[in-house]
């Protein structure tokens, strides 16, 4: 694997660079906190979540294939060089991560698991501070406790919920898979193009969920029946098309953009965002209304963020 980069060129990036950089950050977590809302509509209709998220993969496979071939421009030895890294990126932070929640979610409440699996920033700062020695400061580690209590508020978790240890394992593994996104996302001293990582990444992680329901880890059923959204129908595969542009090859690219110039830290902890867009979409949508105390860890969630921010070294 090529060796994972650091956050030091961001310490010292322009301020436009930093201000696309959470451009680019929060349209990514727009994109995956849309991914709920839009499969809510294929669960309805018949369809296995293991079914939609491969086909969300699928898709966006397909969508970004043709432009990462062209950003390529026949540079195939840029593959070859990475061809370890891209398979990590494809097989963990894409296939492994969706495969891993969805088995944790057959153990543990969905709120209680997608808690686990976003305290991946935490593992990100690790990672830095183990492999680069970018010790965190104070002021990171408030940010830190500041968004993961904000984070418990959003989601909801039930109080004295039942920990069932199989399914906190697989937890535990989406959030490695969502650190391994973060970090590889960051990297830039690999020469491969933004588009070309993204859509490697979509190639490996569809053929491999593919082939774990051609074996029957992942339980694939499909329907032909209309998605409803807020009491309108639409064809399914619109719904399907919807899934893979937005949550997965928008998704993905604008997440390394934002990755590239922020940095894997920063970037980590602005994708906390993706809940409370994620809870804007179900309300606006699906008519779920958010309980107070939600709006009050978005609240939270986003002071940790400024925070973190804040305690980020400054550049030489």
């Amino acid at each position: 694997m090529a060796t994972m980069t650091h956050d030091a060129p961001v310490l010292q990036a322009p301020p436009s660079r930093f201000a696309t950089g959470v451009l680019f950050a929060v349209v990514s977590a727009f994109a995956f906190g849309l991914s709920g809302t839009l499969a809510k509509g294929l669960l309805d209709a018949g369809w296995t979540p293991a079914a939609a998220v491969t086909a969300r993969i699928v898709v966006g496979a397909l969508v970004l294939l043709p432009p990462g071939l062209l950003a390529l421009r026949g540079r195939w030895h840029l593959l070859r060089a990475n061809a370890r890294m891209l398979l990590v990126y494809g097989l963990v932070a894409v296939a492994g991560t969706q495969f891993a929640y969805f088995s944790a979610v057959q153990h543990l409440q969905v709120g209680v698991a997608l808690l686990l699996e976003y305290t991946a920033p935490v593992l990100v700062i690790g990672w830095l501070w183990l492999r680069h020695g970018q010790r965190p400061s104070p002021l990171i580690g408030v940010g830190c406790v500041v968004a993961g209590g904000g984070l418990v508020l959003v989601l909801d978790v039930v109080t004295g919920a039942g920990l069932h240890p199989v399914g906190v394992l697989w937890a535990l593994l989406a959030m490695l898979g969502v650190a391994t996104y973060f970090v590889l996302s960051a990297q830039e001293g690999n020469g491969l193009p933004l588009l070309v990582l993204a859509s490697a990444g979509m190639v490996v992680g569809a053929v491999s969920l593919l082939a774990l329901g051609a074996v029957g880890l992942l339980e694939m059923t499909w329907s032909t029946a209309p998605a409803t959204y807020g009491g309108t129908e639409v064809p399914w595969w619109a719904a399907a098309v919807a899934l893979g542009v937005v949550t997965a090859a928008l998704a993905y690219v604008t997440g390394i953009a934002a990755g590239r110039r922020l940095g894997s830290r920063l970037a980590s902890f602005v994708a906390l965002t993706e809940v409370l867009f994620a809870l804007a979409a179900a309300w606006l949508v699906l008519g779920e209304v958010p309980a107070t105390v939600q709006f009050a860890g978005g609240v939270l969630i986003l002071v940790g963020v400024v925070l973190v921010k804040l305690g980020e070294p400054r550049g030489r």
